[in-house]
This record gives structure tokens, C-alpha cells and sequence, in this order.
């Protein structure tokens, strides 16, 4: 057993137990237990994992810092864990014993000339949104505001924009890293070009800290926005239909599903058609004459992207609601009340009531399927390994009953899902309790991955639960 991993299975390795050597105190800024600040720097987006402590938290600024960290972890064997948003579904970013490398601090964005965007790895969607907006620009990334650029990146990608400009990790045309062993390197198709194919969809946490990425972005365009709320009797009218509708609509056009638990929840589409409304209602027109019945509410609006985006994220940049209410953000969007997992879906519904009880059957929950395809299906040679799926499955149930009840009834879906369409999932939604995880979110590229991971890190400084490590 190598040194680190006994440290690790003994429970040792928390930068409690030992000193911090060799930094000053203006090298990096140190939050441990009992340091006043400490309570509130460990918070992640999910209260569950308030009761976690990690042995620090150390609020980087620089590459320096960061490569700081990396000794200091190697040093003490330390578990060491980077965090931007905290949207770990598990809590690893946030872990027991863990040092947290918060990268918030980095946050600068600059958008040049030629279109690319230098986006520091702390900066939260909404205000990349914004930044890329100020400048005429837009870009696909996730719909929640405050999760973090690194995160999203590095694990895919899936947005409202995503069948016309693909996943946010195809936009990805450069890196810097912290490797494990301290050194800072650029990674690009030409440079280290095996860690950048891992970077884009191998998943946060494996290969080091990311500390810049450089995206290639697109002349701002507008958009329509719309909602379609059917009765609950549509249901499977509606699962029926969606995905054969989406398949064959323009790439400009992404939708998502929704649906809640129970026998009277009402399904919903929530949609995106990158031009104008007269040119997105006749497809919308279309996808409810194949549901075969009137929708109960339906609105579709023109916005720019920024107004776009604030809409998908259920949040307003004038009033700070699309700031995180933790950890110090200080504005106001809520903090995360429940479990979640995933599959991907490959192909149309064949049993569109099976799915539907299965959505309904399932308490406190709330059931999504995000439509992929398009620009997705032939983006670049990444380690995103969904290609071919024409949705991504997500399954949110919430804490009302308790954590344990709201585990099981998670489970239950997920499994059964997993018997209906195949073990997937995306690695961004991962699921501590998913069968077969490492198949389940690295698919045919994980002996690939893994032989990067193993380059890059031999030592393992970058192992947790459900890593490549």
C-alpha cells in the first residue's frame, strides 16, 4: 500500500493534525475550524452536507496559491478538493478531512477581439452570461446561475442552447492546469493534447486544479423563449411525442421536459429557438398537434440572451436573486433541498406509460429530460462519452420526508430507469449510490481516462469516492 493511500484509509490525512510550513500568512488565505469565517466558507449549495468539516478552506487568488495547496496536500497527504459553485450532488466538494481549494477568487473574464473568452475557473455562470452579453457574445453553459464555470466544463456541458453550439466543453479550445505535482501547464489540442481530450467530459476533481479556460464564443442572437403546461392527462400523450418532435426539429431549437410526482402534477416544456418567434411557433404549433391536445397555459417571447438566461435560471441580475444566498454570496438564490440522479435516453420512448408512472409513482419528486442531439451528436473528439443520446434523464427528489426516505424513493427510480433505458448517466449529476458508476459515467472512454488520470496523477493526490483515481 502506497503511503498516501494508508493515510487516507486510516483516516489521517486532515491538515489538522499537521502544521502548515514553509507559507506565510499572506500566501494563501487559511480558514480552519474555529477560525471565525469557518462555519460559513465550508458551506456548499446543499444543506445536507453542512455537518461536514474540512480541515481548511484556502481562498486562492492566484496560480501561486493554488500551487501552494498542491504542496501542502502532497506534504501532509492531505486530501485535497477543488471548488467553484459547490453543486457537488455527493458533497465531495465540501468534504469531511478534505482541504478545500476555493477558486472563487479567480474570477476575472476577458473577452477579446477574435471572439475568445479567457474565463478564470471561479467564475459563476450568471456572470459569464452577463460578461459575454456586454459584449455582444453568447456561449452554451448550464441554466442554474450559480454554478461554477470548472465544474460545468469539465464534466460536459448540457444547456438550453446545446443542439445548436453543442456542449459547453466543445467550446473549449485552451486550459491551465495545477498538476498534482505542482506544475502549471497549458493544455490545448497541440499541447498536453491527452489531458485536454480528458478535460473536456472526464469529469471535475480528477487530473488537478484548472485554474483559466479559453472558449471560443458566437455573436449574440436572439431568442425565443417558451413554456407549454399540459393537464396531467397528457402525460403520456406528451412522452410520446416530445422526443419524436425534438429529434426532427432545427438544431436552433432546445427544449426541456418536465414533470412533477404524483397523479395531478402537470407536465411542462420549457423551450429555446435561437431567432424569432414567428419562425419558432410553427414548430411549437407542430409539437402540440402530435401531443393531440391543447396545452392549459402557453407563452413564447423574444429576449436577448442575457434576459434569455436569467429566465432558465428563475432569476433576476437587477435584484442579486441569481447570487448565491451561501458561503457569503449574500444574494439570493436558494440553496439545494434534495437528492438527485440520472440516466441518458437514446432513443424515443417505447412505453410512454411506463415512464409516466414511473414519474408519478415517485414521491416529492421532480422529473426532467433535457433534450441533446444536434451540434452535440458530431462534436469534436472529447471524453464526453454520450454522443448518441438524445436526452439526458434527471430525477430530483426533495428532502420533505427526510434524507433517507428521499434516498430510497431516488433509487427506486433510478434503477428502474435503468432497467427502461440502459445503466447511464452524466458525470455532472453523479449519484453515490449508482450501480456500476465508473461504466455509468465514463461509458467506453474510462480505460482512456483512467490512463490520464494515472499519467498525470500517479500518486493519486486527486482520489475520491467516484474518481478516476
Amino acid at each position: 500500500m502506497r503511503r498516501r493511500s494508508f493515510f487516507k484509509a486510516a483516516g489521517l490525512g486532515t491538515l489538522s493534525a499537521v502544521t502548515l510550513t514553509g507559507m506565510s500568512p499572506m500566501d494563501v488565505r487559511w480558514i480552519r475550524p474555529g477560525d471565525a469565517g469557518y462555519a460559513e466558507a465550508k458551506l456548499g449549495y446543499f444543506p445536507m452536507y453542512d455537518h461536514q468539516r474540512p480541515s481548511a478552506i484556502a481562498r486562492v487568488t492566484s496560480v501561486a496559491d493554488v500551487q501552494r495547496c498542491l504542496e501542502e496536500a502532497r506534504r501532509s497527504d492531505s486530501r485535497i478538493v477543488a471548488r467553484c459553485g459547490g453543486h457537488s450532488y455527493p458533497g465531495y466538494s465540501t468534504a469531511d478531512g478534505a482541504l478545500v481549494v476555493d477558486v472563487r477568487g479567480l474570477n476575472r473574464i476577458e473577452i477579446h477581439p477574435d471572439g475568445t473568452a479567457d474565463v478564470d475557473a471561479g467564475v459563476l455562470l450568471i456572470d459569464l452570461y452577463q460578461a459575454l452579453a456586454s459584449a455582444g457574445r453568447m456561449m452554451p453553459a448550464g441554466t442554474c446561475a450559480t454554478v461554477g464555470i470548472s465544474g460545468l466544463t469539465l464534466g460536459g456541458g448540457i444547456g438550453m442552447t446545446g443542439r445548436q453550439m453543442g456542449l459547453t466543453c466543445d467550446r473549449l479550445i485552451k486550459a491551465t492546469i495545477v498538476t498534482p505535482d505542482g506544475v502549471h501547464r497549458v493544455v490545448s489540442p497541440t499541447e498536453h493534447a491527452d489531458l485536454f481530450w480528458a478535460l473536456r467530459g472526464g469529469g471535475g476533481g480528477n487530473f488537478g486544479i484548472v485554474t483559466r479556460f479559453t472558449f471560443r464564443t458566437e455573436p449574440a442572437r436572439t431568442m425565443t423563449t417558451f413554456r407549454l403546461k399540459f393537464a396531467p392527462a397528457a402525460l403520456p400523450a406528451l412522452l410520446d411525442a416530445w422526443p419524436r418532435w425534438q429529434a426532427r426539429a432545427p438544431r436552433a431549437m432546445t427544449t426541456s421536459f418536465g414533470v412533477g410526482g404524483g397523479p395531478d402534477s402537470s407536465p411542462s416544456i420549457h423551450g429555446c429557438f435561437i431567432g424569432t418567434a414567428a419562425h419558432a411557433k410553427p414548430l411549437i404549433d407542430d409539437l402540440v398537434r402530435r401531443v393531440g391536445s391543447q396545452p392549459t397555459r402557453r407563452s413564447e417571447t423574444e429576449k436577448t440572451f442575457l434576459a434569455a438566461m436569467e429566465e432558465f435560471a428563475w432569476c433576476s441580475i437587477a435584484d442579486r436573486s441569481c447570487q448565491p444566498s451561501w458561503g457569503g454570496g449574500g444574494g439570493g438564490q436558494p440553496r439545494g433541498e434534495y437528492v438527485a440522479t440520472s440516466r441518458m435516453l437514446f432513443r424515443p420512448i417505447s412505453d410512454p406509460q411506463a415512464l409516466a408512472e414511473l414519474f408519478r409513482a415517485t414521491p416529492n419528486s421532480y422529473n426532467m429530460i433535457d433534450a441533446v442531439g444536434g451540434a452535440i451528436a458530431d462534436g469534436p473528439s472529447t471524453a464526453y462519452p454520450h454522443r448518441d443520446a438524445i436526452g439526458s434523464i434527471q430525477v430530483e427528489v426533495s428532502l420533505a420526508a427526510g434524507e433517507t426516505a428521499a434516498r430510497k424513493a431516488m433509487g427506486t427510480a433510478r434503477d428502474e430507469l435503468g432497467r427502461m433505458f440502459g445503466e447511464t448517466g452524466y458525470v455532472n449529476y453523479l449519484d453515490p449510490q449508482m450501480p456500476n458508476w465508473q461504466r455509468t459515467y465514463y461509458g467506453r472512454n474510462l480505460g482512456r481516462l483512467k490512463a490520464v488520470a494515472c499519467r498525470y496523477d500517479p500518486d493519486r493526490v486527486f482520489a475520491f469516492p467516484q474518481g478516476l483515481a
